[in-house]
């Protein structure tokens, strides 16, 4: 595992007037009291925590939910927040237990009990939404609740399960305004969050205020602020431009990432490893025209991810050639061993021996309006379709239909960004590979999921280096999905705003408190 390093590209605006007083280093109570902006790319798609698996809505959940546990900036090991203290119950890594602070309260004024912990885990598991996060809960077979004491029960040994509690799978809800068996409908959020939700306007602008009533691992409740989504990198940067907001966060343009200047006294940029992901997946099931495996292995010969990356998003982004990317403990380099340079006789071998028609006819689904997604499925088309071996239509979604489609399996292919749900590299086992994961390919493989299964045993997370290896070994040999790049984090923030570098880490964890006027 890894701690996130951060690279400050830009230093703290220094004052230039002789004798300036002391005071004038400290924000003002009026600053302190100062609305700040945050623009980003990331919208939500359900403000309800059994209902959403997307980086938007978990960036809030960050905020105006707690989890048991939670992750400090950098950290690799969950830390309490809503809980007092949380420890396995024996060695076998079956049973999990947390006792929960005292005097938590919800908005309505309701103490917090373990039968809420307990409600909320219950209502993922029960609601199943196809676009929740209820794989991530897959080990998870029953909770038990006692006062403050809530215990877990799992169906096999899981080292990871501390790591799943702090993610917005884990979120707390107030089992009075949460119906058991469906999401709730309205426009409210009942949490013990940092922040309380003050409005909403769905694809618009979320108003969060520090919550008097938080108790837990964040020691400062932060500023006021708003976060603004916009429907394309394009407006994200136009409102950057015109100073309608404070912070840039993912994702603006490909070209104006590249171009950013970290000596430019009007803005401070921070630029982070990230562990982010982009993968192109494919749908295995036998209606699909990539079900059989030497196609999807012919369309792995065809990418050229050097050519993507350095075009597409001016080197703002890596070539990946592993399911786990660079720095997380297990990475490799899978598919550069098994498909090192694009190579259309190879494909065309392949395809010949399976017996197919020529060219492959297949449909390419990406959610518009993401950073480079448009000139992302150009490129991809023209890489695939080259030497006439596959025919490729595009079809754009906005980002909720697309969620939907890919989620009930109505795609041949669609590439996905994921943002790491904690620094662990279970993380891009399971929900992407492993069988019902929540990219539903339609991939089901006994080895995987066994692999899986095993590295999850390891308390010391890098003992399952050995196990990820052979997933990612048995991923490149059957292709349900294919690398494409991984990501570095930006965020750009006014000269007067500090603490963006903090925002987003690698840990899955929003930090908006963390934003500060200088």
């Amino acid at each position: 595992m890894r701690s996130v390093r951060i690279r400050i590209l830009a230093t703290l605006l220094v004052l230039a007037a002789v004798g300036v007083g002391g005071w004038q280093l400290m924000p003002s109570q009026e600053d302190k009291d100062k609305t700040i902006r945050v623009g980003t790319t990331d919208v939500v798609t359900s403000l309800d925590p059994a209902g959403a698996y997307d980086a938007g809505s978990w960036a809030l959940f960050s905020n105006v939910f707690q989890s048991l546990l939670t992750f400090e900036s950098g950290g690799a090991t969950p830390v309490p927040d809503a809980a007092e203290s949380c420890a396995f119950v024996g060695s076998d890594l079956k049973t999990y237990r947390c006792r929960l602070r005292k005097d938590l309260k919800f908005p309505s004024g309701r103490a917090m009990t373990a039968e809420d912990v307990k409600y909320s885990f219950d209502r993922v598991k029960k609601i199943k939404s196809d676009v929740g996060p209820v794989s991530l809960l897959d080990t998870l077979k029953s909770v038990t609740a006692q006062g403050l004491t809530v215990t877990f029960h799992l169906s096999s040994p899981d080292a990871t399960f501390p790591f799943k509690v702090a993610t917005g799978a884990g979120s707390i809800v107030d089992r009075d305004k949460y119906p058991a068996d469906g999401l709730r409908k309205d426009n409210g959020v009942d949490g013990t969050g940092p922040y309380e939700l003050q409005s909403y306007t769905k694809d618009k602008k979320v108003t969060l205020a520090p919550s008097s009533r938080y108790k837990g691992a964040v020691k400062d409740a932060g500023r006021p602020v708003e976060l603004l989504y916009y429907k394309d990198a394009d407006k994200l940067n136009a409102a950057w431009k015109a100073r309608q907001i404070e912070v840039a966060t993912r994702q603006l343009p490909p070209e104006v990432l590249a171009g950013l200047n970290p000596s430019d006294p009007s803005m401070r940029v921070s630029e982070a490893d990230s562990s982010e992901v982009r993968n192109l997946y494919l749908n295995t099931r036998s209606s699909s025209p990539l079900h059989d495996t030497k196609v999807r292995q012919a369309m792995a010969w065809m990418i050229d991810r050097e050519r993507l990356a350095a075009t597409v998003y001016e080197g703002t982004v890596d070539p990946l050639y592993s399911l786990i990317p660079a720095g997380i403990t297990g990475h490799t380099t899978a598919f550069f061993d098994a498909y090192a340079k694009q190579s259309t006789a190879k494909a065309k071998a392949l395809l010949t021996e399976a017996g197919v028609t020529l060219p492959v006819k297949f449909t390419y689904g990406y959610a518009t309006g993401r950073g480079a997604a448009d000139k992302e499925a150009a490129e991809l088309k023209k890489q695939l379709e080259a030497g006439g071996l596959f025919k490729v239509t595009l079809k754009p979604y906005e980002w909720t239909a697309f969620q939907k489609a890919w989620a009930t399996g109505k795609l041949d292919a669609y590439a996905v960004g994921w943002v790491a749900d904690f620094p662990d590299p279970d993380t891009y086992g399971g929900p992407l590979v492993g069988t019902d994961g929540t990219m539903n390919t339609g991939y089901s493989s006994s080895e995987v999921d066994k692999l899986i299964q095993a590295s999850q045993q390891y308390a010391d997370r890098a003992d399952a280096a050995e196990d990820f290896r052979s997933m990612q070994d048995a991923i490149a040999r059957d292709v349900p999905v294919i690398p494409l790049w991984q990501a570095k984090e930006y965020v750009v923030s006014s000269e007067d705003v500090g603490g963006g570098q903090y925002l987003s880490d690698g840990t899955g964890v929003f930090r908006l408190w963390r934003l500060n006027w200088i």
